[in-house]
């Protein structure tokens, strides 16, 4: 365990807190830890058929490019993940969903955030509205069977939608993912 000794620096923001600590550490040493106050996430693996997924174009601020990934969210407070990832999906690519499976959940940047961001599938999705113009410049349709060959030359980078992808393509082979979630 590391015992926090004082908290050096806080910087709060709308969706975030990031603290600055100084920590004394089991052997005694003193050091200086950052934690991020993050909400919990939920990202969707959107499947308008067997053999399709749709993605979204979105600009990354932070890296200054604009990124291919699956539609995903912070959850509202009071929000179950599940929900997020339907409202999401629906703000994202103007599709509801039917069916929402979650098949994973994963720290992100365990290092020094708490965030979560917890990964499902959808199917049966029926378009509802337009796309959110604000945040997404394109909604496409890409094939599954060109999705890794497109994350191995680094056209998709995003890491929730590799581990996602990843995820579905092994739970594929393996046999389970269920029969009819594509019906």
């Amino acid at each position: 365990m590391e015992e926090t000794i004082k908290t050096l620096g806080i910087l709060k923001a709308r969706h975030f807190c990031v603290r600055l600590d100084a920590v004394r550490l089991r052997n005694g040493k003193v050091t200086e830890r950052i934690k991020v106050d993050h909400p919990e996430a939920a990202a969707v693996l959107a499947f308008p058929d067997k053999d399709h997924i749709l993605m979204v174009r979105q600009w990354r601020y932070a890296i200054g490019a604009e990124t291919l990934e699956i539609p995903a969210g912070k959850v509202d407070p009071g929000e179950e993940p599940q929900a997020c990832a339907g409202r999401e999906l629906q703000e994202e690519t103007g599709q509801r969903a039917s069916r929402l499976l979650e098949i994973f959940s994963y720290y992100p940047a365990i290092g020094y955030a708490n965030e979560i961001i917890r990964i499902f599938m959808a199917s049966g999705l029926v378009k509802v509205s337009g796309e959110d113009g604000n945040e997404i410049s394109a909604v496409e349709v890409v094939e599954v069977d060109r999705v890794h060959d497109m994350i191995m030359s680094g056209r998709i980078c995003d890491g929730k939608t590799v581990i996602g992808l990843s995820l579905f393509k092994a739970k594929m082979e393996r046999g389970e993912i269920p029969d009819n979630f594509f019906v």
